[in-house]
């Protein structure tokens, strides 16, 4: 086989978008996604810059990887009370919670795209990974990170690569995984058939009950990208959890995205009377829809059960489509397995580049895990327990 070698490029504008999409084939999150995050971050100054990593054989890129760097605070998974005392310990000695990090995958992505060549058969996909690896270990030992971490491997990379990571001494922890809802219904009536009757009924009570709503879709947001910015960051300070730089958007995402993906992105857009109150970013792939971001005004949104309008809309948009899976994120656990989700693993690989604190990440791995921390998987790990 050709001899493959990695490379580090600033960012992912740097690879030829036929190149990384190659790799990536199919995905919503593409190379004009990546690019148009990028560009907004670096034009706001605000949120996480991404580079990229990439393998070349005989010239041609063979597989990709995004990557950023970020002062990484070690109690970012911990939430509620337990947070507050991360927060005091940062207040008084801030350099012992925090450190740098090379994180590959993206902070605007809930998967680590990890892309390889159609190409290339099971032992250049294993050539490929390994050049991916030494350059990114090159270049964190160029900027002195502490911790190394792969982020967010789903389960065809974690099979494929998770044990070639444990391997080189990463630790492997657990990470938020994915709600994924399986659509193989004819319509929506078979689609509820298939829930619970409570859940059924509780679904039909909510709708009749959400009064008088427009709903609108939209591949061009020019004109109400302040009024979606705000809605989001309504809905972000109302949570409960806060996992820092890493759920921040740079102002300019949305419409950012609108304008590169064109009618890959839709907006759907809640109307009470002249109030916009609620929105949906739905990224629409062949035969996948990712529920992205979803912002709601409170209490307005509440009042009207926009969350259960929504979630029946974007099931609607899919039966319509032929589009058979449903994919909405990482928060809110309990009300999308009332829904008919199931939770797709995610994880993480991490290592000190200091031998004994890795020793030390090791031996507290299964106690880190981002998943042990949120309150919807805990409350679900009782149950199960109890």
């Amino acid at each position: 086989m050709t001899m493959v070698q990695g490379r580090i490029l600033a960012g992912i504008a740097d690879i030829a978008p036929a190149a990384w999409d190659a790799c990536l084939p199919g995905e919503a999150e593409c190379h004009a996604y990546y690019s148009a995050c990028d560009a907004v971050a670096a034009e706001s100054g605000v949120g996480l810059r991404m580079a990229a990593a990439c393998a070349e054989a005989g010239g041609e890129v063979v597989a990709v990887a995004p990557f950023f760097q970020l002062n990484y605070r070690l109690d970012t998974p911990l939430q509620g009370k337990l947070r507050s005392f991360g927060d005091a310990l940062f207040r008084h000695v801030p350099g012992l919670v925090t450190l740098k990090v090379l994180c590959v995958g993206s902070p605007y992505a809930e998967r680590c795209h990890l892309g390889f060549s159609p190409k290339l058969d099971a032992a250049g996909r294993a050539a490929a990974f390994q050049a991916l690896a030494a350059a990114l270990e090159r270049q964190a030992a160029e900027e002195r990170a502490h911790l190394v971490v792969w982020k967010d491997l789903a389960p065809a990379e974690e099979d494929g690569f998770g044990g070639a990571l444990q391997q080189a001494g990463f630790a492997r922890l657990g990470s938020l995984p994915v709600a994924l809802l399986e659509l193989p219904f004819a319509d929506e009536g078979a689609y509820l058939a298939a829930l619970s009757t409570a859940t059924r009924k509780d679904i039909r009570r909510k709708l009749a009950k959400a009064g008088k709503v427009r709903i609108a879709f939209h591949t061009d947001i020019t004109g109400l990208e302040p009024r979606i910015d705000a809605l989001y960051e309504a809905t972000r300070a109302q949570s409960g959890l806060d996992y820092g730089e890493l759920e921040v958007l740079p102002p300019g995402y949305f419409g950012a995205v609108s304008r590169a993906l064109g009618e890959r992105a839709v907006f759907v857009l809640y109307w009470i009377g002249e109030e916009l109150a609620a929105f949906n970013l739905l990224l629409v792939e062949p035969d996948r829809v990712i529920d992205k971001f979803l912002g709601m005004r409170y209490p307005l949104a509440r009042d009207h059960n926009l969350y259960a309008v929504s979630w029946m809309t974007n099931v609607r948009f899919c039966l319509a489509r032929g589009i058979h899976k449903l994919q909405s994120g990482q928060t809110a656990y309990a009300s999308k397995l009332r829904f008919g989700s199931r939770l797709v693993p995610s994880t993480l690989h991490v290592r000190h580049r200091l031998a004994p604190l890795q020793w030390a990440l090791r031996s507290l791995s299964p106690w880190l895990g981002f998943e042990r921390f949120d309150p919807d998987l805990a409350a679900i790990a009782r149950k199960k327990a109890a």
